[in-house]
């Protein structure tokens, strides 16, 4: 089979095509033909070699979280058979620890994250695969596993409910734009900002309640205090927009971080926590049952995840490129089967 190799950190230069040896099923285990492949920031880090998930000496290095395909094998005592549509869960977990236990597995001590969909063959735990039903598209699959479980999650973190404002600076990325999109599913109303006219034309077409051109946190302040009190802040970016989110979220509000895109540290002020009842929540992910809700909502025409380009296997280098151009809005997709 063929896959997209990781031999060097950089940038897409640095991402080869190469031949690897078919994978084989062992017990538990399926081998899936990937029909899409979303890539992912989390993709880019290690590919820039800022993950310290994946070391120098791990190269090279086929990474891919997001697999949607069909069943090509599978080993013995697993659900899956031949030709069956599937999604991959990419959690990985010990299973034995309290959290997994009696939850959430996202807490699990061992929580790691499956790598290798980047190829035409991916070996997967079969437990972790999520029926597909035919009317979702595979490249719509591929999208929801880490930007679309990622925002639900902080979503229920944050008990976001019917009526409520969230705001989401930097809705245009992955996890913003699926934000914007499972707020409206909840019946809440989503604040989302970018730098890019273009980009919020696009979040409006989505049903984004309020949308505010700026990336500057302390113009987004002044605009999100014209607009309302959110009830929650969905915060992917880190950094200064962390301050930014604590001072416009109403008492007793809640702000959920997920990443540090605009900076690994934050200064907030201390007060706020203890004289208005705010909360900070950090999250990572979600749990299978919550990627199978979201597989349900794409099946019954609830949620659209938009797909802004597909690649072929050999274009994978320039879908990073892509990435970080920061010109696309919503999933970036390799189909190595293309």
């Amino acid at each position: 089979m063929r896959a997209a190799v990781f031999t060097d950190f950089g940038d897409g230069d640095e991402v080869t095509i190469q031949e690897r040896p078919d994978p084989e099923p062992s017990s538990g285990e399926a081998v899936i033909d990937v029909e899409a492949c979303s890539i992912n920031r989390h993709d880019l880090w290690i590919l820039q070699g800022e993950s310290a998930m994946v070391p120098k000496g791990a190269l090279p290095f086929v990474s891919g979280l997001d697999a949607a395909g069909v069943v090509r094998e599978a080993g013995e005592q697993t659900a899956v058979s031949e030709g069956d549509r599937v999604l991959l869960c990419p959690n990985q977990t010990c299973g034995e620890c309290e959290f997994c236990r009696e939850g959430p597995e996202t807490l699990c001590k061992q929580f790691m994250l499956y790598h290798g969909a980047l190829a035409e063959q991916a070996l997967v735990d079969a437990s972790r695969l999520i029926p597909l039903p035919d009317s979702v598209g595979f490249a719509e699959a591929a999208a929801l596993p880490t930007a679309y479980l990622t925002a639900w999650r902080m979503l229920l973190e944050a008990d976001v409910e019917p009526t409520d404002l969230v705001f989401v600076p930097g809705a245009t990325g992955g996890v913003g734009v699926a934000a914007v999109q499972l707020a409206a599913v909840l019946g809440a109303d989503a604040i989302g900002t970018s730098t890019s006219a273009r980009k919020l034309a696009e979040l409006d077409d989505l049903g984004c309640a309020h949308t505010i051109r700026s990336g500057d946190p302390e113009e987004l302040v002044r605009e999100v205090r014209s607009i309302g009190d959110p009830d929650a802040v969905i915060n992917h970016l880190g950094g200064e927009f962390t301050q930014a989110g604590l001072g416009v979220m109403k008492r007793g509000g809640t702000m959920v971080i997920c990443g540090r895109t605009a900076g690994g540290s934050s200064s907030f002020k201390v007060a706020p926590f203890f004289l208005q009842h705010k909360r900070i929540v950090g999250s990572t992910m979600g749990t299978q049952p919550e990627l199978e809700t979201l597989v349900a909502l794409v099946a019954d025409g609830d949620l659209e995840p938009p797909v802004d380009r597909t690649y072929s296997l050999e274009e994978t280098g320039q879908a990073f490129d892509d990435m970080l151009e920061r010109e696309a809005f919503g999933k970036l997709v390799v189909e190595p089967s293309r």
